[in-house]
């Protein structure tokens, strides 16, 4: 029998550069579970005073959720944090940088976020040898498979050392 999937799903941790591959969309599980302790915590860590992340009687009067929202930055922090285990952890040198960031839809405390990452460019370090850059679409969803975050990220991976 052939597999007739338009793409490959891979499930394992800490690749070396030369094991990602273009195209390959990684699922990273469990989870996230956003709480209203990690909003107001990473809120606060981060001198954010904005009254939608900390204020709940100000945020039920505010259109159109009426609600807390969940700091953004925490989401997106939280979006690449998910997906360290599977990709990153013990082979990347550093991030480069994040670009192309979006939070279509907010979340709020109980959502859970799911996360998820397709390589979309690699190549070898010019000035680097040993390493390469790995360029990571990462896509959020929540518990209802709303799109509440999206960031392209540059990161310098290592190749695997010789034996």
């Amino acid at each position: 029998m052939t597999d007739l999937s338009p793409e490959r799903v891979v499930v394992q941790r800490g690749l070396w550069f030369d094991e990602f591959e273009l195209g390959v969309r990684y699922l990273h599980r469990p989870g996230r579970t956003i709480t209203e302790a990690d909003n107001v915590l990473f809120t606060t860590l981060t001198m954010n005073t904005q009254a939608l992340h900390l204020d709940a009687a100000f945020a039920e009067t505010q259109p159109p959720y009426n609600r807390r929202l969940v700091n953004s930055m925490f989401t997106l922090s939280a979006l690449a944090g998910l997906s360290v285990a599977q990709l990153t952890q013990g082979t990347l040198v550093g991030n480069l940088g994040l670009s192309d960031i979006a939070f279509p839809h907010p979340l709020f405390h109980g959502d859970t976020l799911y996360a998820e990452t397709v390589v979309t460019d690699k190549r070898l370090s010019r000035s680097r040898p040993g390493e390469g850059i790995v360029t990571f679409a990462h896509t959020g969803r929540n518990q209802h498979g709303d799109l509440v975050a999206t960031a392209t990220r540059k990161a310098l991976m290592r190749q695997e050392p010789a034996r």
